[in-house]
């Protein structure tokens, strides 16, 4: 993962004091338009445009807790330029939560973005719905960053100033908005310890073999926070359900386009993960440590909070194929093969900066699921690939005991003694090619009938040999008497 390149605010260098412009201050409203991502610090992390009775007017507000006017730094151009750079588009609350999550409110960074403004370097794109101010690089200003951001970072386009018949600046194209929650997305996220400004990439394109191009609004690397990788399209509720689901439609025709040169056969022939080797995505992405493809969050901000909910149950009910996974064959498996699946999970701005955890808490639903997690519980599948190895188990188990007790209901009993063969008895009978009278018995019994028969045998020997010896004698006695009367 590329570093962060947000310095420690107690070792940045500082310039030499110079004229500021209280003109071009962006005013916001008393209270932040929404609440603070990460958890405030002691003192209470408050919007700029509030009062602070016990500090003196224009102090550096920081939790260094230094008393020297503040005034733009070299470090804090150079990290508003690159972030810029990356986003296009962006308001100094934005980069505050990004940047300088630290701080307790923006005034830093709205005077960063004016000093930046005075060098050429930035400009105000329009004004928000909640009066924040948007901001953008100039010609200037995107050169610049481009030079501080690694060429593995995917520059965003530069907006260009245009001018109406009249030679007035025009606005915003209509996308500002949409542009905005794009970024504060991004802003919550990484200020939750999801990489950082750095890790993301804006409008990136999946091309399909017809022709159509998916741009994800947000591309995610976060490894170290357990997300090796993760789309994010944000909605605001101003789109029909049909194109959300359109969207996970290419994004899964996507993930199943084959890597250039793959064998098609094997990939055929592949099963579970090692179907994910022959495809295009993981040439482009890291594997995602989890079964399934890359996974797809959608982020929903706007309207009412029964609207959002709505919006999320019809993409749940409308998009179940893509991401519903499916079940293992056999009918004593209740585990799910999410290997053919993108995981998709879904959060509300609103509720990510309406929690104390921010985007770190409870705050994301897995499509297919009631609860709400944290986006590393969402993406695990407790009951997929692992389940499955424990049901195999269980299997195994439960067919092995089936099996013994239909041996055991074969195995022969002892005619004599009642009692069961042992393993070797019955193996012995069962290995003879002949049949005797003592297949019946048992092992001792069988012992115990050879050694009667043995004891019979010798007996009727010794009556034998007793026998012959009386009637020897009594042949001699016999002869004996003869010779007498002779």
């Amino acid at each position: 993962m590329p570093a962060d390149f947000t310095p420690d605010p107690a070792h940045e260098p500082r310039e030499i004091p110079g004229p500021t412009s209280g003109d071009d201050v962006d005013q916001v409203p008393q209270a932040p338009s929404i609440a603070p991502s990460t958890p405030p610090s002691p003192a209470k992390r408050v919007g700029a445009g509030q009062t602070r009775k016990s500090r003196v007017p224009d102090t550096f507000d920081n939790p260094s807790k230094s008393k020297k006017t503040w005034k733009p730094t070299h470090t804090r151009k150079k990290e508003v330029l690159k972030a810029l750079g990356i986003f296009q588009r962006a308001t100094a609350e934005h980069l505050w939560r990004m940047l300088r999550p630290g701080d307790r409110h923006d005034r830093c960074t709205r005077d960063t973005l004016n000093a930046l403004k005075e060098q050429g370097m930035a400009r105000v794109e329009t004004r928000l719905e909640s009066g924040h101010q948007l901001w953008v690089l100039t010609e200037r200003g995107h050169k610049e960053a481009k030079q501080l951001l690694p060429k593995s970072v995917r520059m965003s386009v530069l907006r260009k100033l245009e001018y109406d018949d009249d030679g007035e600046p025009v606005g915003g194209d209509g996308y500002d908005e949409h542009a905005a929650a794009v970024t504060m997305t991004a802003s919550v996220l990484t200020g939750a310890g999801y990489g950082t400004p750095l890790s993301w990439q804006t409008e990136i394109g999946h091309k399909l073999p017809y022709g159509y191009t998916q741009y994800a609004d947000l591309t995610m690397r976060a490894p170290d926070a357990g997300v090796p990788a993760m789309l994010l399209e944000v909605d605001r509720v101003n789109e029909p359900v049909d194109d959300l689901v359109a969207k996970l439609r290419r994004y899964t025709e996507w993930f199943e386009l084959l890597a250039p040169k793959a064998d098609a056969i094997k990939a055929k022939a592949a099963r579970g993960a090692a179907v994910h080797d022959f495809r295009l995505w993981s040439r482009i992405y890291p594997a995602t440590g989890r079964e399934g493809y890359v996974p797809v969050a959608f982020v929903f901000t706007g309207k009412t909070k029964a609207q959002r909910a709505s919006r999320m149950r019809r993409l749940e009910e409308t998009a179940r194929r893509y991401f519903a996974g499916t079940a293992y064959p056999g009918a004593q498996f209740t585990a799910v093969d999410y290997h053919q699946a993108v995981p998709v999970v879904v959060t509300e701005l609103e509720r990510i900066t309406a929690d104390p955890e921010g985007a770190a808490g409870k705050v994301w639903r897995r499509l297919g699921r009631e609860e709400w997690q944290t986006l590393n519980q969402a993406l695990d599948n407790p009951d997929g690939e692992r389940q499955y190895a424990v049901e195999v188990e269980q299997s195994r188990r439960r067919q092995a005991e089936r099996e013994a007790a239909a041996r055991e209901a074969k195995r022969p009993v002892c005619t004599s003694c009642g009692t069961k063969f042992t393993d070797e008895r019955w193996q012995s009978t069962r290995q003879s090619s002949w049949r005797s009278e003592t297949d019946g018995l048992c092992g001792p019994c069988k012992t115990e009938h050879f050694a009667r028969i043995k004891a019979e045998r010798v007996a009727q020997r010794e009556a034998e040999e007793a026998a012959a010896r009386e009637a020897a004698e009594a042949e001699a006695k016999k002869n004996r008497g003869l010779f007498r009367r002779r």
